[in-house]
């Protein structure tokens, strides 16, 4: 019986979101992103960042940024189990 390193399969946030990234690319190509990026800028208008910034602060962000990482952390190790 082989034995499986504690690491194989293991993978961090950023490298999670690199693999997604990238495959997208590879699927839809450059003017995808393009498209939705021009998307984002229209919904929110030029001044929308600046403006929610102003409302909410620094901290907001570093807030919504901690939450959304731990969604996926807890999506990936979902994942993981649902593999096993």
């Amino acid at each position: 019986m082989k034995t499986v390193p504690e690491d194989k399969g293991k993978m961090t946030v950023s490298e999670a979101g690199r693999k997604g990234g990238k495959t997208t690319a590879e699927k839809y190509g450059r003017q995808f992103f393009e498209e939705i990026g021009e998307k984002g800028g229209k919904i929110g208008g030029p001044k929308g960042g600046k403006k929610t910034k102003e409302k909410y602060g620094h901290e907001f962000y570093e807030e919504i940024g901690h939450k959304g990482g731990q969604a996926v952390k807890r999506l990936i190790e979902e994942g993981k189990k649902a593999e096993e």
